[in-house]
């Protein structure tokens, strides 16, 4: 069971979860549109290496808050980073071995949704 305390939390991570994943949308039309399709879909695969695991960390990692809690919330936190990490280094293999992906695009992608957690403050203002 989940904590009420900590739906706040996983809001505003889902919230940030929902912005990178439009930002390697709009990137991947961006880079279909310039370079055509096979660059277009390893965009939006690196787009989704970077999103998926952030998805998945978000779940586990806000689970529980408070005080009496913080045994399970460190706890989940842990599961989530450590989940977070393994599902990453999974999907990069099983994309970069499985489907004939254009390294620039997909790279591109990967780091533009990363980075876009750096500048998520900008974007949510409370």
């Amino acid at each position: 069971m989940t904590n009420k305390l900590a739906a706040p939390y996983r809001l505003a991570a889902l919230k940030l979860i929902y912005l990178q994943g439009c930002v390697a949308v709009v990137a991947a039309i961006i880079v279909f549109l310039g370079w055509g399709v096979s660059a277009g879909l390893s965009a939006l695969a690196g787009g989704a290496v970077a999103v998926l695991p952030h998805c998945v960390f978000a779940i586990y990692a806000f689970r529980y808050m408070g005080a009496s809690r913080a045994d399970q919330a460190y706890a989940s936190l842990k599961r989530g980073n450590g989940l977070k990490f393994m599902l990453t280094i999974i999907l990069f293999a099983l994309v970069l071995k499985h489907f004939p992906v254009i390294l620039l695009p997909f790279f591109s992608s990967y780091v533009l949704a990363l980075f876009t957690g750096l500048f998520a403050p900008v974007f949510f203002k409370h």
